[in-house]
This record gives structure tokens, C-alpha cells and sequence, in this order.
């Protein structure tokens, strides 16, 4: 009885010491993560006390912001285009805020939650959150 407790320990650590690994916690926001639709990937970072993002490479480099409101700014690369600013925590493991989306040129209210240290549930919402869309973002580093 004894060895057999003492096989079903040694199976069993490879699981427990595995497991605060599995752990999500509010630092794992922070990183670059991908677009599932066009590629592009994205910086999530800290702005003091909020969570920012920002477009850090497109699959297409040429690629500018022909879609924005102000005709000014139509012309700018999208790399660099800060699409988050201020990002509030609204919860465990999600934040709210203002979202520019780059290929439309609309602006939306949207939260951004941790599906797991991998996963980011983006949703952006119109109408007060009557309408909304999400995609899953993957963690590239």
C-alpha cells in the first residue's frame, strides 16, 4: 500500500507543480498579442494606473490610416496608432475603455478579458453594449 501511495506522489507532481502556472493573473495583459482576422499585432502595456495598446506591426508595412475620422491623420502609418488609451479595471481580469479600430475608423466602448494567460477576449460594443462583437487575441509574447 505503501509504494502505491508513494507511485500515485511521484505521478502527481509533475501535475501540482504545474499548477500556479495555470494561474491568470492581471500581468498577463501585458504583452504583444495577435489579431485573429488580420494578423496585425498588437502591444497591450501599462499608462500608469490604466492599460493602453497599441498596433506594433500590420502584414501589410504600407498599410496607413486611411479610415480615420480626421483627414489629418489619414495619411499616418497604422504602426504606432495607439487603439487603447486608459483602459480602466472593470473586474478580475478585465478592463474598459475606448477602443479605435484602424480598419474602419470608428471608435467603440470595449473591454478586454483574460480568457486564460493566452487568451484575450476583445468585445467592442455600440449602441450602450446593445450591439456587440468579440474576437479571441492570442499571446505571442
Amino acid at each position: 500500500m505503501r509504494k502505491l501511495l508513494g507511485l500515485i506522489a511521484v505521478a502527481a507532481m509533475p501535475l501540482l507543480s504545474a499548477a500556479p502556472a495555470l494561474a491568470v493573473s492581471d500581468a498577463d495583459l501585458m504583452g504583444v498579442w495577435r489579431h485573429p482576422d488580420n494578423g496585425s499585432h498588437i502591444q497591450i502595456y501599462a499608462c500608469g494606473a490604466s492599460a493602453c495598446a497599441k498596433v506594433v506591426s500590420v502584414t501589410d508595412p504600407g498599410r496607413k490610416d486611411t479610415h480615420n475620422p480626421d483627414p489629418k491623420l489619414r495619411d499616418r502609418p497604422v504602426v504606432g496608432v495607439v487603439i487603447m488609451n486608459g483602459g480602466k479595471k472593470a473586474g478580475p481580469l478585465k478592463w474598459q475603455g475606448r477602443l479605435y479600430n484602424t480598419l474602419d475608423g470608428g471608435t467603440y466602448s470595449g473591454t478586454l478579458e483574460l480568457q486564460s494567460e493566452k487568451q484575450l477576449k476583445l468585445s467592442g460594443c455600440v449602441l450602450g453594449g446593445l450591439i456587440c462583437e468579440s474576437r479571441i487575441w492570442t499571446k505571442i509574447h
